[in-house]
């Protein structure tokens, strides 16, 4: 047993390798094992990749075949970073495939000449899906494209006084409707009130960014940000979204939780002596299954209908946990959560 599966309760890649899904298999053995595999091309090339490309648009986006809700919403936006998200963080593809490329330039297009990704939530500012969609482009092999410099410049010019992030439209008090007249009507974007608290939900999702960037996770903005974050672990955020503590074990989809921040403070260099990143790797310990693996959500949610699909995010989630643990135990690996 490789020297950081020590720190498991269970040795998960029995099942991770009997899962019978080639793309897993690949990166459980390039990741974990340290096996030599075919170049990463071989993974753009599998059934389940080719599948996700498929009703591509000349532009590079996807239709999710639903009304726009916002006006003058680009309505393609959400399912292209849902695919984009997936070709890129699970498959680990890059603009040198050519439906990434295309997918890529699509999200620049929806880049607003202030520099943040715009249409998420109307016409406001959407700090969060910033960070994921740049830290997304940077992985995707864009780290030295100008856009990206503009995302960065713009995230930085957004913090709040205590250093954070927070989504500015929500460190207004608006009611209900007002919320829902100012996105759905394309108000002009509302300037965050930089007095309120950060947001440890937003600035999750910013701090993904700065992790994956050569230059900015090098920055003492990067690491001061991932001090206040790690204290945040299993405590409600300031904002009325995110605010139940159980969000930070419920790992589907691109949310914030423990295990994408601490994917982000693992590549920032934080040490698994720090107490704090100590009590969350403990979670993870504490909490694996005898087969090895780790459910995808330990909060109240039902479990999902389809076991067989449970299984597989399961299955993914439980290689993306054990990427964070062989890198903090000192063995750099080129997955990420």
């Amino acid at each position: 047993m490789a020297e950081w599966m020590e720190n498991l309760r269970a040795n998960p890649v029995p099942m991770l390798i009997s899962a019978e899904d080639e793309a897993l298999e690949y990166f459980v053995k390039r990741d974990l094992l340290c096996e030599e595999v075919p170049r990463i091309e071989y993974a753009w090339a599998l059934l389940d990749v080719q599948k996700l490309k498929r009703n591509q648009k000349p532009n590079g986006s996807w239709s999710s075949g639903m009304n726009p809700l916002y006006k003058n919403h680009p309505i393609d936006l959400p399912e292209t970073f849902k695919r984009f998200r997936l070709l890129v963080r699970q498959y680990g593809s890059t603009r040198y495939d050519q439906s990434t490329a295309k997918a890529a330039e699509y999200l620049f297009s929806c880049q607003s000449d202030e520099g943040d990704f715009r249409g998420f939530i109307g016409n406001q500012y959407a700090t969060y899906y910033t960070g994921e969609v740049t830290a997304l482009l940077t992985l995707g092999g864009y780290e030295d494209d100008t856009r990206i410099e503009r995302a960065f410049k713009w995230l930085l010019s957004m913090r709040q006084n205590d250093g954070g992030w927070a989504i500015p439209m929500l460190t207004h008090e608006l009611d209900r409707k007002t919320s829902y007249r100012i996105v759905t009507e394309f108000v002009e974007p509302l300037k965050t009130i930089r007095s309120r608290h950060f947001s440890h939900f937003c600035t999750d999702m910013v701090l993904r960014a700065f992790a994956v960037h050569t230059k900015y996770r090098r920055s003492p903005i990067a690491q001061r940000v991932g001090n206040m974050l790690k204290t945040r672990f299993f405590k409600s955020d300031s904002y009325s979204s995110y605010q139940d503590p159980k969000y930070w074990t419920r790992f589907e989809f691109w949310w914030p939780n423990l295990l994408t921040t601490l994917d982000s403070l693992s590549l920032l260099g934080f040490s698994p002596n720090d107490t704090d990143i100590r009590f969350g790797l403990d979670w993870f310990v504490k909490n694996q299954q005898s087969d090895g693996l780790w459910k995808v959500d330990y909060g109240d949610a039902k479990p999902h209908m389809d076991n067989k699909l449970s299984l597989n995010r399961s299955l993914w989630l439980t290689l993306n946990i054990c990427r964070v643990f062989k890198r903090f135990y000192g063995i750099t690996v080129a997955g990420t959560s």
